[in-house]
């Protein structure tokens, strides 16, 4: 539930009806598609979806792939995400002992002392949102946002512990143009009050379904601009928002060029660098698989923009199903089509951009800062890229890499291209390097210091950067910071690794390579005494004089452990 400027438009049999109540069911949308006539009684009927005339729903190279729009309307039209049945439970189900739980927040009292509450203006799953005036203090005379959550509904400890966290990521989350402002939290015995900034431009879902159900090129990446900035500034502090759809974001204005907003902080949590979330949150068409797997970090966030872009440029949702089940089905196996005719109208680089954001390897999908640096953002803008926190664990794990996997990222980076270059220079430049082009573990402190919140401090941010600058490594210039912080899991996914990679093993030859001895290796990539080195190793060192075969090269690259060996095989 968003802090919504005005509601979603319904028809006029349902003026009547809350937004809650009437959102379009997609499971009702599609049985209602099942029960229209068909007219042409000669025309062959899908075995798949009876009500989807044509030959084929699925691509005919396999099942595993999102059934192809060989037809007029092939997915229920746009509408509200619903959040998903155990996001639902987990904040309304009955927890046995309601009557035990502390409802207390410790907010202010008496917001009708400070607010004179109007219309409404939202709902949502778990409250509603209403337009107030300030009366007194700096903002009077002002117009807010107030969203409403009833405790009644605050059935669970983890409901409750939500709208603690909701608050305190508020509070400490500020300082960017292109988050929500928030003013402050009130309570009393029946509901928790959340006093923000009112923007009167409506949700972006709203904005997509007047343009006809799809932005122009142009105009989606201006929204998709914004919309990464504003993630990679929250992925910074350390918050994982978890919930990011066109429902959750705002515009300030009416005005073609006001300004987006990002709302809803209800599902978010604090997440250090190293650290995975396990719970399964958000809403299901844009929910990432990594989270279905229950170990996922900030690259939820950036799928869960891949989907919006998609839905931006072409109209349509990329994974779909008739029930949560199947759309998670959907998310977790098939892939999303390109071959449309709209897709035909767009640029190389806008599906290439869409697609590197629906990765479903979370280590090769770019991170929002990336994303800001990808030549279709890229070109005829002047993005401003912001710190990339992600790049403080590539460089820990390349302080306390041994000197053959250190060589070999370095013939790894020698073969990086002018798009790749692009976002390492820029992440180069925020460390402040010295007038000799150096920099040391002290100018990682540079960028946190300069763009730090309280969120910072509440996600553990702070004390993995003190774990890193405490390894005390010597200055490092661009060159061998290109080989510490390059993603070898990115590289992997592009189309030319096996000629990159290559090249790269020339390289090493020259320059890295030297003799090696089975249980070296073995060591160097962590696999235990349980596993038979020489028999695993037989094609990753030269018989002939013991150096590294392209193989092991390629394995020292990524640093292989005992645990990812069995998947290998």
């Amino acid at each position: 539930m968003g802090i919504f400027s005005s509601k979603h438009k319904t028809s006029p049999k349902n003026k009547e009806i809350p937004m809650a109540a009437a959102k379009p069911n997609n499971d009702n949308a599609i049985e209602k598609t099942g029960k229209k006539k068909n007219h042409n009684a000669g025309e062959k009927k899908s075995t798949f979806f009876a009500f989807y005339p044509g030959k084929y729903v699925f691509s005919k190279k396999g099942t595993n792939a999102t059934p192809k729009r060989l037809f007029r309307r092939a997915f229920a039209p746009l509408s509200p995400a619903q959040h998903m049945k155990g996001v639902l439970a987990r904040r309304t189900g009955k927890g046995g002992g309601e009557e035990k739980l502390n409802k207390s927040f410790g907010f202010s009292k008496h917001i009708g002392h400070k607010y004179d509450i109007g219309e409404e203006v939202g709902k949502g799953h778990f409250g509603h949102t209403r337009r107030a005036k300030c009366k007194k203090g700096e903002f009077k005379g002002q117009q807010v946002a107030v969203k409403i959550i009833p405790k009644k509904k605050m059935t669970t400890a983890i409901a409750i512990e939500d709208v603690h966290r909701e608050v305190k990521i508020l509070r400490t989350l500020t300082g960017h143009s292109n988050l929500i402002n928030f003013y402050d939290a009130y309570e009393d015995h029946n509901f928790v009050f959340l006093v923000m900034e009112l923007c009167d431009g409506g949700v972006l879902l709203d904005r997509i379904l007047s343009r006809g159900g799809k932005y122009t090129e142009y105009d989606a990446k201006g929204v998709l601009i914004q919309m990464l900035t504003v993630v990679a500034f929250c992925h910074l502090q350390g918050v994982v928002h978890r919930d990011l759809k066109p429902e959750n974001f705002l515009f300030a204005t009416n005005d073609n060029d006001a300004r987006l907003k990002a709302i809803d902080f209800g599902l978010s949590d604090f997440v250090c660098p190293e650290k995975k979330l396990d719970d399964i949150v958000g809403s299901a068409y844009y929910v990432a698989p990594e989270v279905l797997q229950r170990s996922y970090s900030t690259e939820a966030d950036v799928w869960s923009t891949g989907v919006i872009a998609y839905v931006l440029l072409c109209g349509n949702r990329p994974f779909w199903g008739r029930t949560e089940s199947g759309i998670f089905r959907s998310v977790l196996k098939n892939e999303p089509h390109f071959d449309e005719a709209v897709w035909s109208n767009l640029s190389f680089e806008a599906k290439d951009f869409v697609k590197t954001l629906l990765n479903k390897d979370p280590r090769k999908r770019l991170t929002a800062a990336q994303a800001l640096c990808h030549p279709w953002i890229r070109n005829d803008n002047e993005v401003k890229t912001p710190f990339d926190i992600s790049i403080l664990k590539f460089l820990k794990r390349y302080i306390c890499a041994s000197n053959l996997r250190k060589s070999a990222l370095r013939a790894l980076s020698k073969t990086l291209i002018f798009d790749e270059l692009v976002y390492l220079k820029e992440q180069f430049s925020l460390l402040e390097p010295s007038v000799n082009g150096f920099i040391s573990v002290e100018n990682l402190k540079t960028p946190l210091m300069k763009y730090t919140t309280e969120a910072m401090k509440e996600s553990g941010v702070h004390e993995f950067l003190e774990s890193l600058c405490s390894l005390q490594y010597r200055r490092m210039d661009f060159e061998e910071f290109c080989a510490a912080a390059l993603r070898v899991h990115q590289l992997e996914g592009l189309d030319r690794w096996e000629r990159q990679s290559r090249d790269a093993y020339e390289i090493f030859e020259k320059d890295g390579n030297r003799p090696i001895v089975h249980e070296e290796l073995a060591s160097e990539l962590g696999l235990g005494p349980a596993i038979p080195v020489r028999d695993v190793m037989v094609d990753w060192i030269r018989q002939s004089d013991g150096h590294l075969t392209y193989i092991g090269f390629v394995k020292v690259l990524h640093g292989m452990t005992s645990r990812n060996l069995a998947k290998s095989q």
